[in-house]
């Protein structure tokens, strides 16, 4: 199978990509300024995604047999500042693909968050009425209505919580900020009372590759770990997998300490049982997901010389 890539440098279209290629599919990846090799990649192709005439053109003359839409403007602050911007990647980006995969009888799967919930109920079914808090969220909602109205009947949307893995640049997801924060000598507060499932990014995206092959499974789909945790478990999960001191470097805090975050959602975990039932794939411990996770290049100088 062909599949046209989204996003491919970003920590979950890289990952994507190496899960694709081990299932024997050829990926043709869409990259921005990222310059380094992109192991998965069967071709690289760089474009601006918000040139939506080139990237027409571009998929035309590719023809795939599906296309997976990993691009987004994720950082909500981003999205508050400028959502103009935001919006030609989170919303226009997917509406023109989910128009070209219905033109290309193709597969489409597009991703979108658990951010589109407003964290008040204990779970969240694929059903459940969202009710977006802010700017991304509201973008990832419209963009969900948006594929859906052009292109139900090729359209997979998944989506995804709080992402667990490696980046290229090692400065991306969650171990790699708080190692960061750790190695500057700086302490992190974590909220007891804010919970995520958190799920890592291979885990995903092998996911991903199973709806890539899988036509009967259109439609609205969570995808996450096997449980939930709070954001201080899993800071001081993470310092104890690499062997540091927890109690030193993970503060507990509270949401409703700080005005700035009173408003995050407090709870956003997922019923995945409607995916997970159809899937060889399976959703992750989070003992696992740390297994997979190493210390990146930026501190890995600090690291090695701990005692």
């Amino acid at each position: 199978m062909k599949i046209l890539l989204t996003g491919a440098s970003g920590l979950l279209g890289t990952a994507f990509a190496q899960a694709a290629k081990r299932r024997g599919h050829h990926v043709v990846g869409i990259i921005g300024q990222y310059e380094g090799p992109l192991e998965g990649l069967a071709e690289k192709k760089r474009l601006d995604l918000s040139d939506l005439v080139k990237l027409e053109a571009l998929i035309l003359e590719q023809f795939p047999d599906a296309i997976v839409n990993c691009a987004a403007i994720s950082e909500p602050r981003s999205c508050e500042r400028d959502p103009s911007s935001s919006r030609l990647i989170n919303v226009a980006l997917p509406e023109k693909l989910a128009l070209l995969a219905r033109h290309l009888f193709a597969t489409f799967i597009h991703i979108s968050s658990e951010q589109v919930f407003d964290g008040t109920a204990e779970l969240y079914y694929r059903d459940s009425p969202p009710s977006p808090p802010n700017e991304y969220a509201r973008q990832k909602l419209e963009s969900e209505h948006r594929v859906n109205e052009l292109a139900a009947e090729f359209t997979s949307t998944l989506r995804l919580p709080l992402l667990m893995g490696n980046s290229l640049t090692g400065t991306r997801s969650l171990h790699e900020r708080l190692l960061l924060s750790w190695s500057e000598g700086r302490p992190t507060p974590l909220f007891t009372d804010e919970y995520r499932q958190p799920c890592l990014v291979e885990n995903a995206a092998a996911a991903m590759v199973e709806l890539c092959e899988r036509p009967d499974l259109k439609g609205v789909y969570h995808w996450a770990g096997e449980k939930s945790l709070s954001r201080f478990e899993m800071g001081q999960r993470i310092a104890k997998h690499f062997g540091l001191p927890a109690e030193q470097l993970v503060v507990a805090a509270e949401r409703g300490d700080n005005p700035r975050f009173a408003n995050r959602q407090a709870r956003l975990v997922f019923d995945l049982t409607p995916l997970a039932s159809k899937l060889k794939t399976q959703p992750q411990a989070f003992s696992d997901q740390l297994d997979a996770l190493i210390v990146p290049k930026p501190v890995r100088s600090w690291f090695n010389a701990l005692p």
